[in-house]
């Protein structure tokens, strides 16, 4: 399988829904439970299901998932597995940035359109999951599809945020609704649940199949539709065009999923992971998630309560902290006294020398929460140089979409961005 599938990673998208976490990084590049950056998850899920051909699709703002990727992932010599970064760029075929993920497939084709690769999977940037892609092969193999699709149960709630399936007793796709709000077209595209029982999977009141946007297709296949027509959307274009005329099937998926598209959703996703049950466990040995190897020291706790939390290396917590329900990121300094609660700290790219620490005018705080800050329901991103005795929480007539003085509330959640400095005594 390995030898003739080629895995297409998609992460050239402006991910306005995320900003500003994406406000200097694409969406791919943005951290992900202090230790991990979300391009991790897909690259993962590929090189644990025994794919190793796999080229990231890259456009806005890419340079640090460029240098994330090139630190990252290095294959010896002898092996044939490569990660490799396709940038958009103008040649004498095009001079257009990529229109859309299936333009910027169109854009790539001579790289899946060498002898060996027979099937080519294509796969989101910014979901969160674990997945054994060698069962969707199987699938794949066994119905002959010429494109195969994974699919989530959901219910009727969750059905009106997807895109939903039709399929008939045999798996075949054939028709598809997106994001259907009303019970008469909920009702269009509704499954027998006991169909889904009869999969293996428990149905659980769950009448409906939503497509993960994950798709496995013939090579060939692919080619000529990207070829044929002009469309520029997996989702929204070549999948139902791939409906009409083609031989399409579900594959059946029931773990943890979810696509962090939003502040709201990168928040609540990132938060369950430090909680006593995550639904996403990140400590698996036979299916680890690979990251940067770094050469950092261990964190640092000198006495701090510490509740439901990820504290991740190099980060150095002083006396009397309290911490709870939060993620500390990379190098983070949490200064005596302070109290972080409900919030994602990301951390520094970089240590400060004691002597750095020290500003003798008073006015730039050094990188970390000072002494005293209270942080409560933020995202803290790196190198953010919070001073003491900082109040840093939303309070009763702020708006749940508003920007203060170079900070931004989003979805109701507090986003102090990259680099931010916020000095002594400063109040939300």
């Amino acid at each position: 399988m390995s030898n003739n599938v080629v895995s297409l990673v998609l992460g050239g998208g402006r991910g306005t829904r995320l900003f500003p976490l994406t406000e200097h990084r694409s969406k791919p590049a943005v951290p992900l439970a202090g230790n991990y950056r979300l391009i991790d998850i897909p690259i993962s899920n590929c090189l644990n299901s025994g794919l190793n051909k796999i080229y990231v699709l890259t456009q806005f703002n890419s340079v640090s998932l460029h240098r994330h990727m090139r630190q990252t992932y290095r294959f010896d010599r002898f092996g044939a597995g490569f990660v490799e970064i396709l940038a958009a760029q103008q040649t004498n075929d095009g001079e257009t940035w990529y229109q859309g993920t299936a333009d910027a497939v169109r854009k790539q084709l001579r790289y899946i359109q060498q002898p060996e690769v027979e099937h080519v999977l294509v796969l989101s940037g910014d979901q969160l999951y674990r997945m054994d892609f060698q069962e969707m092969m199987k699938t794949h193999l066994e119905t002959n599809a010429d494109a195969t699709i994974a699919s989530l149960p959901v219910s009727d709630e969750d059905a009106k945020g997807f895109g939903v399936m039709r399929i008939d007793e045999a798996g075949r796709v054939h028709g598809f609704l997106e994001k259907p709000q009303e019970k008469a077209d909920m009702d269009m595209v509704r499954m027998d649940p006991a169909w889904i029982d009869a999969q293996g999977i428990p149905s659980n009141g769950r009448s409906m199949l939503a497509s993960m946007g994950i798709y496995l297709f013939k090579r060939d296949v692919l080619v000529e539709m990207l070829d044929k027509s002009e469309y520029t959307d997996f989702g929204k274009e070549i999948f139902p065009m791939s409906i009409r005329a083609r031989n399409v099937h579900v594959h059946l998926f029931d773990g943890y999923w979810e696509d962090i598209g939003t502040i709201r959703s990168f928040y609540e996703s990132n938060l369950a992971l430090a909680s006593a049950n995550p639904p996403f466990n990140l400590i698996d040995e036979a299916n680890p998630i690979f990251t940067r190897a770094r050469s950092l020291a261990p964190a640092r706790i000198l006495d701090a309560d510490v509740k439901r939390a990820l504290i991740t290396n190099g980060a150095f917590i002083e006396d009397k902290v309290t911490i709870e329900n939060s993620i500390i990121g990379l190098r983070c300094h949490v200064g005596q006294g302070a109290s972080v609660k409900n919030t994602i700290v990301m951390g520094a790219d970089f240590y400060e020398s004691d002597c750095d620490r020290t500003d003798e005018t008073g006015e730039l705080p050094p990188v970390g929460i000072g002494a005293g800050t209270v942080i409560d329901g933020a995202i803290v991103d790196k190198n953010a140089r919070i001073g003491q005795n900082c109040q840093i929480a939303m309070r009763e007539g702020l708006d749940s979409n508003c920007d203060i003085n170079g900070v931004y509330i989003r979805d109701g959640i507090i986003c102090i961005p990259k680099d931010a400095i916020l000095p002594n005594g400063w109040k939300l």
